[in-house]
């Protein structure tokens, strides 16, 4: 099943102790790389018993004032994992670079992925198109609107995009450029094209897929997805036959047996038989796949997509493309992290595949284009200012612009400035890619495997009073303590009656907590038969169904599981997850949860918007 340049690729990476196991292949008879995986084996067992027996060992927190302050619990996080110490180039950055976030007070759990820009480069951006003078009050938030770059729509097909859209403006071509060598991606065997969103992306993807050729759709996701409802509801519509990979209560693995059973063929037919869209990671759960699913899929005759966009910062430079080679990958960057995390989405396709791609509406698909920050602020006047209130826009007093010799003569001097700004917009550079890069793939993995294992190991150690059976306040869905989990966990809060607490109510009060969460659901979780009494009391009926209407009506009703989740990027620190677990913990006062439910339900607030 392996080629000798997997097996090549794969002892080349079984060099360390540690390596990704995401890339899991069965053991080799030759003798170095058997002794390397037992090596890895160990490895992993020994950061599991650490991991457990070194933080908080013996010990369960049945009150929210009895849990260890910041700094002790940074005292024992770091005796367990004194390597943690290593990573502190990550907090260099963080407070050179990103220092709203310390700044704000305000913990950023509920996105995942990486940035283009820091956020001292758009400051430094910002003051270099509009100074503002020493005299003058810093005007309000002026770097929360100010953007690097714009985004226009386009009026063409995927196809008509990738086989006729050029190199598109000096400014697009810096960025496709800058992130394709980001990604380790080829130019000369990836067409790249802009959209405005990863939904946009899947919807592209759908509209453009043979389906009348090769008729099945299989994807592999443990969570509802808008961009994913997005490409099953055009594909059903375009005919295509809908299948989905299950995931075993309650670790939340992929069933395997069930998969490779969708994958393979029954005959030996060379014909395409659809398309096999795949994660590496769960961006819900944490919980990581094999590389080797897409390998069967191919060998199978399946076209793959892979979903990039849970992945950690340099998971795709790591392995690169050249032994996996999807036909699609997906990807998005989001502008500045912790504050603004708008941004686009990438859909790269192999332009072997070109050809095949049918005709489409196209919506969706975006070019990028210099921002026009500083006159902005003028045409936000609508010609109805006056001078003087044009000027306060751009944090000038009336002071400052007659020792420059005139109102006009100081906006022209902006405009003239941002006009020179454009002209250097091809040089533009990514800053936040550029730290990604500087840090490195161990150094990002070792952090973010550190910080989520110990926030999972800290919130099963919290457990209501006053009960005989040990019930703990959280349940954690999909992968516990584990070496290889993702730096993403999705939890419920439980309160002492036993009776699950919303999450958009948790995610609503973490918010007044300055934390940001997310929530969600999870789905195509399969329970065996002596599972069925927590299969009886764990799935709920999928309310989008009903929301959805009738474009989900030729589909098999649904179950999931709604669930609180949190996403690490790889700027979080140990302060973010402490504040997360000291957050948790106020919900062992039972006078703190029904207040909290019984406001919440007074408000009658049904959405939360965060």
């Amino acid at each position: 099943m392996h080629s000798p340049r997997i097996k090549e690729t794969t002892q080349a990476w079984l060099q360390g102790c540690c390596p990704n196991p995401i890339f899991k292949m069965p053991a080799e008879p030759e003798q170095p790389v058997t002794k390397t995986r037992s090596t890895s084996a160990a490895c992993r067992r020994s950061f599991t018993a650490t991991t457990t027996t070194s933080l908080f060992p013996n010990t369960h927190f049945t009150n929210h004032e009895s849990i260890p302050c910041l700094q002790e619990s940074f005292l024992d996080f770091i005796k367990a994992y004194p390597k943690y110490s290593d990573t502190a180039p990550v907090d260099q950055i963080r407070a050179r670079e990103y220092s709203q976030l310390t700044l704000s007070n305000h913990v950023c759990l509920d996105y995942i992925g990486v940035g283009l820009f820091s956020q001292s480069q758009v400051k430094s951006q910002y003051s270099s198109i509009i100074p503002i003078p020493s005299s003058s009050p810093p005007p309000s938030s002026p770097q929360s609107d100010f953007a690097l770059f714009g985004i226009t729509f386009k009026s063409v097909s995927l196809k008509s995009q990738l086989l006729h859209g050029g190199e598109g403006s000096e400014l697009e071509s810096a960025i496709k450029k800058r992130i394709m060598d980001f990604l380790n991606i080829s130019q000369n065997e990836y067409s790249m094209v802009f959209t405005a969103n990863k939904s946009s992306a899947f919807r592209l993807v759908s509209e453009s897929y043979p389906y009348q050729t090769s008729r099945k759709l299989l994807t592999v996701y443990d969570h509802e997805s808008e961009a994913l409802d997005s490409m099953i509801n055009i594909s059903d519509k375009r005919g295509a036959r809908l299948m989905s990979a299950e995931f075993k209560w309650p670790r939340l693995r992929i069933h395997s047996a069930k998969l490779r059973k969708m994958i393979m063929r029954k005959k030996k037919k060379k014909k395409i038989r659809g398309l096999f869209v795949f994660p590496l990671q769960s961006r819900m759960s944490g919980a990581s796949y094999s590389y080797q699913w897409m390998t069967l899929a191919q060998e199978h005759g399946w076209h793959v997509l892979l979903d990039a966009c849970a992945l950690g910062p340099k998971d795709m430079d790591s392995f690169g493309l050249s032994l996996f080679r999807p036909d699609f990958l997906i990807c998005s960057f989001y502008k500045v992290f912790g504050e603004n995390p708008t941004g686009f989405g990438c859909l790269f396709v192999k332009k072997s595949i070109v050809p095949i791609l049918e005709a489409s509406p196209g919506a969706g698909i975006v070019s990028i284009t210099p921002a026009n920050n500083s006159l902005r602020f003028l045409e936000d006047s609508s010609g109805t200012d006056t001078e003087l209130e044009q000027l306060a826009k751009l944090g000038i007093n009336q002071e400052d612009a007659n020792t420059s010799g005139g109102n006009e003569k100081q906006i022209v001097s902006i405009q003239e400035r941002h006009i020179l700004k454009e002209k250097e917009s091809s040089n533009i550079q990514c800053k936040c890619l550029d730290h990604v890069d500087s840090l490195g793939l161990m150094l990002i993995s070792s952090r973010g495997r550190y910080l989520i294992n110990w926030l999972v190991s800290a919130l099963m150690k919290l457990q209501h009073p006053n009960r005989l059976d040990n019930f703990h306040l959280v349940t954690i869905y999909g992968p516990k303590v584990k070496f290889d989990r993702g730096p993403a966990l999705a939890f419920n809060i439980y309160d002492w009656k036993g009776e699950k607490v919303e999450p958009a109510l948790v995610q609503k009060l973490a918010d007044r907590n300055n934390i940001s969460l997310g929530h969600g659901v999870l789905n195509h979780v399969w329970f065996s038969e002596k599972c069925e009494e927590e299969k009886q009391i764990s799935l709920e009926r999928n309310v989008k169904e009903k929301e959805m209407g009738s474009a989900t009506k030729s589909r098999k009703a649904d179950f999931g599981i709604k669930v609180v989740t949190v996403a690490l990027t790889f700027l979080a620190n140990f302060e973010d997850v402490y504040r997360l677990w000291a957050f948790v913990a106020q919900f062992l006062d039972a006078d703190f949860v029904e207040k909290e439910r019984w406001r919440y339900t007074a408000l009658n607030q049904k959405t939360i918007e965060v």
